[in-house]
């Protein structure tokens, strides 16, 4: 193990050293950081450049205080003044732009119809905007007939339409309950599906740094004061830490923009016994995958010669992303529980499904692990023989059948 720590320590300061490696360590979350200040750019444009609309209120109850306050808490971008001209008075308004008068008085109050006049060039979304002004006007008219505060609070309520499920219903869970319960757990599994994608993209490295080893014929030299299975041990937990150290620069620099641009309490949702269950099983998802590319990695004589067979074996982390349909669906359903117990597609399928599921299947979940952890044990085994004969082979790429043979000596 002391030798693998060192073949280990050695990946990871080579890489380090390696500009591609450093220049690819922080370019994607720069990109990602661009793209979402990009897009928070162009949103919060059309604000910017929302003009002030002036409004004049002719007011004969005395309720502009409250007309100020309600425009003030809801942030309008209004300019708001007083006005003693009648509804008669009013001229000329074609010649304005982003103007509009609305007179209050008993005779409105009582019909509920308070008159608004505007500009023909004035924001669109102004005549929605201004419906915030009825609730001081129904405060008045409470006020009036004399209402207790318990009837007044009832009557200023309201009544909303809001799509209910079928599920949320049958929980008594209100909708707003129901959303943040999905964000919840959306947050520990999206950041599960971040550490996977890292880890494995980096694990995938390990496929191109045996196949150069070869390549340079340095192969031997290492050989020489170590065995076969301390190299390729030392190899999966170098490149094992260099992923982390992906993930921890990629969420460093993401997630204090995510922590500005959302009032989501992202760290709370993370802390919290689910999360470890899954970046768990991303580890796990790395350990077979690394297991299965440092092996092929050793049959390649060079990468840009790789066959199909090397080409099929490097996709086999993205099989989950062909039941990503199925699983997100309908994650209890027939698909979804077959890539669960699928070796390459369990981790991936298992990530979605929990992030999904409400209520975790837990039988599925310990039967799946197992599958994962029996999967790791046989293909480092299998890999050991491959990477020993593999790596000391020059000049072509081994075949499967040659591989076949490794396996069965």
């Amino acid at each position: 193990m002391r030798n693998s720590m060192k073949v280990a320590k050695w990946e990871i300061k080579r890489n380090l050293k390696n500009k591609t490696f450093i220049i690819g360590l922080f370019i994607t979350p720069i990109l990602f950081l661009v793209f979402m200040f990009i897009g928070s750019m162009f949103g919060d444009s059309d604000t910017a450049e929302s003009e002030t609309t002036t409004v004049f209120i002719n007011d004969q109850l005395d309720v502009y205080p409250a007309l100020q306050e309600v425009v003030e808490q809801s942030e309008l971008n209004w300019e708001m003044q007083t006005t003693e001209l009648n509804e008669s008075e009013v001229t000329d308004l074609d010649k304005e732009e982003n103007t509009a008068y609305i007179f209050i008085d008993e005779v409105g109050l009582q019909s509920g119809i308070i008159p608004v006049y505007t500009s023909d060039e004035i924001d669109p979304y102004f005549i929605n905007q201004v419906q915030l002004l009825s609730a001081p006007l129904q405060a008045i008219k409470i006020s009036q007939l004399g209402l207790s505060e318990e009837e007044a609070a009832t009557v200023m309520q309201g009544v909303a339409f809001i799509e209910t499920t079928e599920e949320t219903a049958s929980v008594g869970e209100s909708p707003d309950e129901a959303g943040l319960g999905n964000v919840e757990r959306l947050v520990p599994g999206i950041f599960a599906g971040v550490i996977l994608l890292s880890i494995v993209f980096t694990g995938m490295a390990i496929f191109q740094s045996a196949s150069q080893e070869k390549k340079d014929k340095i192969a031997e030299i290492i050989l020489s004061s170590l065995t076969p299975g301390d190299l390729m041990q030392g190899k999966i937990i170098g490149y094992f830490v260099l992923g982390l150290i992906q993930v921890v620069v990629f969420i460093g620099l993401i997630l204090p923009f995510v922590l500005w641009k959302t009032d989501i309490p992202i760290i709370e949702y993370l802390l919290v016994p689910e999360t470890v269950l899954l970046v768990g099983i991303a580890i796990l998802s790395y350990l077979m995958f690394a297991a299965i590319f440092v092996g092929i990695g050793a049959t390649m004589a060079d990468v840009t010669t790789a066959g199909n067979f090397q080409g099929m074996v490097m996709m086999l982390p993205f099989l989950p992303f062909i039941m990503i349909g199925p699983v997100l669906s309908d994650p209890s359903g027939l698909v979804a529980q077959i890539g669960t117990y699928i070796p390459f597609t369990a981790p991936g399928v298992l990530i979605m499904r929990l992030t999904m599921l409400e209520e975790w299947p837990w039988m599925e979940i310990i039967i799946s692990l197992a599958i994962i952890i029996v999967s790791i044990l046989i293909f480092m085994k299998l890999a050991g023989k491959i990477f020993k004969v593999g790596i000391l082979m020059y000049g072509k790429n081994a075949s499967p059948g040659e591989i076949w043979k490794w396996i069965r000596a």
